[in-house]
């Protein structure tokens, strides 16, 4: 069984998922905010994305963790290395509630996170799948580094793919 990692920021704590912080996700996965992730999802649907991003630790040695703030202990998104059959490549995923956008949060939690892939799993490269109208996950990858990868795989035919380190 693999222990998902704790990761720490000047301002956050990345921690595995807990049972808890399923109604946020849930709310989020059936909110106008899943757009650009194929969404609004059913409960169900939603539920089944929680656990699979929970199971990747122990399939695949990677998978979210939980945003929280160290100050005090909201939780503010998710980060995540996915991997497994519904993704080409191992893909740096993110994203953040609504009270938390625009603060530099998904920047310091995938900045931490692609630092634990490069490092710790010793990923040769990542990827971010990308709806090319949520601009500002585009601006975010490319912030991280990322560059267009036109000849990438994607799971979504209209996903721009941003490939982090080894390009």
């Amino acid at each position: 069984m693999v222990v998902p990692p704790t990761l720490e920021t000047d301002r956050l704590l990345l921690r595995p998922m807990r049972a808890e912080d399923w109604p946020a996700y849930g709310a989020l996965m059936a909110s106008d905010r899943a757009r650009h992730m194929g969404g609004p999802f059913s409960r169900s649907a939603a539920w089944g994305m929680f656990c699979a991003d929970h199971a990747q630790w122990d399939l695949f040695g990677s998978g979210a963790l939980m945003i929280e703030d160290r100050a005090g202990a909201e939780v503010l998104g998710q980060v995540a290395v996915n991997a497994g059959p519904l993704f080409p490549e191992h893909e740096l995923g993110w994203f953040v509630y609504a009270a938390a956008e625009g603060r530099g949060i998904a920047f310091e939690a995938a900045s931490a996170m692609l630092g634990w892939a490069r490092d710790t799993a010793r990923s040769a490269t990542l990827v971010s799948y990308i709806d090319p109208d949520n601009l500002r996950s585009c601006r975010l990858a490319e912030r991280l580094g990322g560059r267009l990868d036109p000849h990438a795989v994607r799971p979504d035919p209209g996903d721009l793919v941003y490939r982090h380190f080894g390009n």
